[in-house]
């Protein structure tokens, strides 16, 4: 492939547009049709499931069946509780940080429409005494709407299971640094539908079915991967999620290995990797000459690779992430190298691949 950027600027239209739009936990639909919208010109077909996930088909017919994963949720907060004095409290949707929720803008989806609000904090003055180094926490977070009374909030539409999300949208930092909320890890869905317009353009033909698949609810335990691969039913699977940067400030090497933006894909070894694909991975990478990164993970990969490997009697899985800063907040960033490398690898690695590959764990 050339060595010039492999994305145009429809590519960062699409890119721009999904990751604005919300996609919380469970209600991932908006999303799913921008990304099926896109993905439309480059597959045969799709296949869709009953909670949401969604899969771009490629050579349908063909009896050995290739996966390309990312997961399509963002994290956010259900609407919890409601005070007699109009105010809101939340519990988690995914793994929300309630560190970085005070004073942040947010949007409640009702069937009325957007409502926005506040989550609110005690200003610094009043904070003394026992409450002087008052940190957030679940229990103390709260939403304002600028309501007085339950009654007036109710009449907005808003109540008990209303999800919450964050408004913070797409912005690029210094021309080549990706930043919003939801990047993990709707920045996989892009890149898999990316390598699905190369393989397109270019004319590629390979010898399997390839499933473009961007499932749903990853971020309550990779539960869309479960349902799909039952469906699916791969031999191979190919998952790309995003991975911490690990040399921003308080952030301990010695237990997160060290990987950092700009640097490459990271290629994780874990059991749920198989190895015969991870090396077919790592060759790929060498002989393009596509820089990556290595990771270990002890015990699970915390990401679909989990839920893939482990499903149908084993599927032969493999993990390629995309380093990230500041996950699970509204300013995730990521490099936008990186971003194009993790495409050409997968890219790269499907070309090479045969469709009587077994990946038998004895080769």
């Amino acid at each position: 492939m050339a060595s010039k950027s492999i994305l145009n600027d429809n590519s960062i239209n699409f890119l721009e547009k999904y990751l604005n739009n919300p996609s919380p936990t469970g209600f991932e639909s908006g999303g799913q049709k921008i990304w099926m919208e896109y993905l439309k010109p480059y597959v045969d077909t799709f296949i869709t499931d009953t909670y949401g996930t969604a899969v771009g088909v490629i050579n349908p017919d063909a009896p050995y069946k290739v996966v390309i994963e990312g997961h399509s949720d963002e994290i956010s907060w259900y609407v919890n509780y409601i005070t007699d004095d109009g105010l809101i409290y939340v519990i988690r949707n995914g793994g929300s940080d309630h560190m970085i929720a005070p004073s942040k803008r947010v949007n409640i989806h009702t069937k009325k429409g957007i409502v926005k609000g506040v989550f609110g904090w005690p200003a610094i003055h009043t904070r003394k005494g026992e409450n002087k180094d008052v940190a957030p926490k679940i229990e103390n977070i709260f939403i304002d709407l600028g309501c007085d009374t339950k009654e007036a909030v109710e009449a907005l539409g808003v109540h008990v299971g209303c999800v919450i999300t964050y408004p913070d949208e797409f912005m690029v930092l210094n021309e080549n640094k990706f930043v919003c909320r939801a990047i993990d890890n709707r920045i996989g869905g892009f890149m898999i539908a990316e390598v699905a317009r190369l393989l397109k353009e270019n004319k590629k033909t390979l010898p399997f079915g390839l499933y473009i698949t961007n499932s749903v609810q990853e971020e309550v335990g990779l539960r869309g991967a479960e349902m799909i691969t039952e469906t699916i039913q791969p031999n191979a699977a190919i998952v790309t999620d995003v991975c911490h940067d690990s040399t921003t400030p308080m952030i301990d090497k010695h237990i997160e290995g060290e990987t950092k933006i700009g640097k490459g894909p990271v290629v994780t070894y874990a059991p749920a990797v198989q190895n015969n694909l991870r090396e077919l991975i790592l060759d790929t990478a060498t002989k393009n000459k596509i820089p990556f990164q290595r990771l270990a993970s002890s015990r699970v990969t915390g990401t679909d690779t989990d839920a893939f490997a482990y499903s149908n009697g084993g599927v032969a899985s493999a993990l390629i992430s995309l380093p990230l800063r500041y996950m699970h907040t509204t300013v995730e960033m990521v490099h936008r190298d990186d971003v194009e490398n993790v495409i050409k690898l997968i890219y790269e690695t499907l070309l090479n691949m045969e469709n009587d590959a077994t990946f038998s764990y004895f080769n």
